[in-house]
């Protein structure tokens, strides 16, 4: 299989494209972390849970119109409505599947099933946040977004940024650091 790698390393995201002739689509992958100041399982509770889908439409409005459970209880199979606010670039909504929740290591997966990215020829739109233990009351959250274009729209995965979910985890670590220096305070 001809397969053309390309790995870009700038601060804390990681970017890599690879291209299959024989597939013809380009398979791409961006990675971010960040570290929160508490404990592994505490972000957990947070990002492994219907929880931070809840954080992410009070805390910005200005990406996010309403995230909407149409299906399931959190748990693998669990579908969410992705409502965007109007403005912001690209489909004005999209579905989202878990495929994948694994509580011991703590990773988190799903997957665009309608709408958004697919519109926009790819086949594949995939999410994972993995929490990782780093010290007694420390953590990091890993975000990591895997795509598959087609080739004819390959010029279309120079829309895929890894900055949104970035921001959801910036989001998520001053909020659980609310919460500390609540729990402190008291």
């Amino acid at each position: 299989m001809d397969v053309i790698n390309y790995y870009l390393q700038k601060q804390s995201a990681l970017l890599r494209v690879s291209f299959s002739a024989k597939e013809r689509e380009m398979f791409g992958q961006l990675e971010h972390e960040l570290e929160l100041h508490v404990p592994a399982s505490e972000a957990w509770d947070l990002f492994g849970t219907l929880q931070i889908g809840k954080l992410v439409e009070k805390e910005m409005p200005h990406k996010f119109q309403k995230v909407e459970l149409t299906e399931g209880d959190g748990g693998v199979g669990t579908i969410l409505k992705l409502t965007f606010t109007p403005g912001v670039l690209g489909p004005a909504s999209c579905k989202e599947k878990f495929t994948k929740i694994d509580n011991e290591k703590r990773i988190k997966e799903s997957e665009v099933v309608e709408g958004g990215y697919l519109e926009l020829g790819f086949t594949l739109f995939r999410i994972r946040f993995q929490v990782i233990e780093k010290g007694e009351d420390s953590s990091i959250i890993k975000s990591t977004i895997e795509y598959q274009v087609k080739e004819e729209d390959a010029a279309n995965a120079s829309l895929v940024s890894i900055q949104s979910v970035a921001n959801i985890a910036q989001v998520a670590k001053n909020y659980l650091n609310r919460n500390k220096a609540a729990k402190e305070a008291n």
